[in-house]
């Protein structure tokens, strides 16, 4: 039987036919879809780990003793969990253990386009690029054998294309596997220094052994077509290649490290000419190179953004026409370029908080009050943005913490009066209780907003361990933020709603004032969680000024006719954030008289 599935619901799938035991994840798009694909499937135990570090080590201890288990993770999530990674990759595994990065070129919901392809090179473990879903499905059963029979673990690299994009899947039947034994040897698990050197010479073994593989495995394939030009390429780059360039050449890599290099030589011998098509990084045009052979690749492709057929066919394909056009019809589509040029001259639509997001009255107020704001990743990094404008950093998840007090240790302590740090409920849980903690040891000023929306909102609603559900909706533990705050030794907390600009504003005061560490929590549900029929607010035509102060809160709802302020009441929810700032009060909530 076979489904149409994107390409992360594919690898779930693939992972749950391999006989998978134990997976574990923090959600970043874009691999978000797999756990909650997983947890759906009962032999699974899944789970949303606080963060990608811890996820990865409940993965490598499940895969200790015994399960096969799978960590996922967006592409900037390996560099939380890279400690543990690259210990395990002299540890090695007992059952199979793959780890998903989940690449984002084109930076559709990240800080930076970071190729994760060079962390398999680091750790010298095994790197698979699947191109469409039915190899997603293909691989991830495939890097489980591989884990086991080379005794390391598996990077399974997907990009945004490929997580998100739909593919037929031929679907199978589960295998049940049975727990492996566990046996006690610290030789191989505990990486003291004496152990640890000896385990070095096993991964450079390990690493001959894949090279020997890399030349004789179908992941790696040549196609042979015409012999004037070829072209080397990897996951989704294969099919732009395959659409813009239909005439040429191709030896798609499956496996891209290790290399093989008798099939590469081989390759490249064969042909007249020849292309390296990869999306960012040079990462196999440089090993090539470095092996002697003549390619060319990024001298026409760029090293930013996520490729397409259109600048494949532009760059590569106007050279390979200049051989035979037949080769690449691509190039010289007129059609095709007068889309791209179309779609490069629509106006930007950047995104925008949602209608009655809570977060929205918290940056309002802090640019009111001209404070210096140390962001964080989450729905609210969108504060940064116009009409806002009331985020001066954003550097990683958890860094908002450590950077208002590196401001504060900078330009003094008066300074600090002057800055916030603010950070979300997930966020803060993930990686912000040590920056907290540093904060409160080394005797920091700075004031910590938690924006507390009671969900991992940025990436789809998943739960987190302040929601009291686990990723299969299970009852679980609720972590009280105030508590743990006050735990970490932080005497000055208040807690305030989001929607009360006037609480808000006096708590901000209060606390950027004040002696010592403080933390103000922002609460408040996510707007799309809200539940039940909401009135929507209304401008009283009579009484309004025309003065676009309510614009200033950016709210998607409001808009402005050239005379007075107006409200879409289909968007609208009622938060009252508007009327709340209108100077002249001519914002009541809708059929509420003045």
């Amino acid at each position: 039987m076979k489904e149409l599935l994107i390409g992360n619901h594919a690898l779930a799938r693939g992972a749950w036919e391999a006989g998978l035991r134990v997976a574990t994840a923090y959600p970043g798009t874009p691999s978000t879809e797999i756990i909650e694909a997983l947890a759906g499937y009962p032999e699974v135990y899944a789970e949303w780990a606080p963060n990608e570090k811890v996820a990865l080590e409940v993965a490598i201890g499940a895969a200790i003793g015994g399960a096969r288990s799978l960590a996922a993770m967006k592409h900037v999530g390996l560099n939380v969990a890279a400690d543990p990674f690259m210990t395990l990759a002299y540890t090695g595994v007992n059952a199979g253990l793959v780890l998903v990065s989940a690449d984002d070129p084109g930076l559709f919901s990240s800080q930076n386009e970071q190729d994760n392809r060079f962390y398999a090179r680091m750790a010298q473990i095994p790197c698979l690029e699947p191109a469409d879903s039915q190899e997603v499905k293909d691989m991830t059963a495939l890097a489980f054998k591989l884990s086991e029979e080379y005794d390391t673990p598996v990077l399974l690299r997907l990009t945004t294309r490929i997580a998100h994009a739909y593919s037929l899947v031929e679907l199978g039947e589960r295998r049940e596997l049975p727990l492996r034994d566990y046996v006690k040897d610290p030789s191989k698990y505990v990486m003291l220094p004496v152990y640890g050197k000896a385990r070095h010479y096993v991964v450079e073994e390990r690493r001959r052994r894949l090279e020997a593989f890399a030349e004789t495995t179908s992941l790696n394939r040549i196609e042979w077509a015409d012999r004037r030009v070829g072209v080397i390429t990897a996951g989704v780059a294969y099919q732009y290649v395959k659409e813009a360039l239909p005439g040429v050449s191709v030896l798609k890599l499956g496996l891209t490290y290790p290399l093989p290099d008798k099939l590469l030589k081989e390759f490249i011998a064969a042909v007249d000419i020849c292309y390296v098509v990869e999306e960012l990084e040079p990462f196999l045009e440089e090993q090539i190179r470095a092996r002697g052979l003549k390619v060319t690749g990024k001298e026409l492709l760029p090293r930013v953004d996520e490729l397409n057929p259109a600048i494949v066919a532009r760059t590569v394909g106007k050279q390979v026409a200049a051989v035979e056009p037949q080769l690449a019809p691509a190039a010289g589509d007129e059609k095709q370029d007068a889309a791209a040029t179309e779609a490069s001259e629509l106006p930007a639509r950047p995104p925008l908080m949602c209608p009655g997001c809570p977060h929205r009255g918290i940056f309002y107020t802090l640019k009111k009050l001209q404070l210096v704001v140390a962001g964080d990743i989450g729905c609210y990094t969108l504060g940064a943005t116009a009409p806002l404008k009331a985020m001066d950093t954003c550097i990683c998840m958890g860094a908002s913490l450590g950077v208002a007090m590196g401001l504060e240790k900078a330009r003094g302590a008066d300074f600090s009066r002057q800055v916030v740090a603010v950070i979300g409920d997930s966020t803060f849980l993930h990686s912000g209780m040590t920056g907290l903690l540093d904060m409160v040891y080394n005797g920091g000023n700075g004031t910590l907003i938690i924006l507390d929306n009671g969900t991992t909102a940025m990436t789809g609603h998943q739960q987190h361990p302040g929601t009291g559900f686990t990723v299969a909706m299970k009852p679980a533990p609720k972590a009280d933020l105030e508590q743990i705050v006050r735990a970490l030794g932080v005497e000055r907390v208040q807690l305030v709603d989001s929607y009360d600009l006037e609480a808000v504003e006096k708590a901000v005061k209060e606390e950027t004032t004040a002696a010592g560490p403080s933390v103000i929590i922002a609460r408040r549900p996510c707007a799309l969680l809200e539940k039940g029929v909401k009135t929507s607010c209304a401008v009283d035509e009579l009484s309004c000024l025309g003065c676009e102060e309510c614009l200033e809160l950016g709210c998607p709802a409001l808009s402005f006719n050239g005379e007075q302020a107006v409200i879409d009441p289909l968007q609208c929810n009622g938060c009252t954030l508007c009327a709340q700032v209108c100077p002249a009060q001519a914002i009541v909530k809708a059929g509420e008289a003045k």
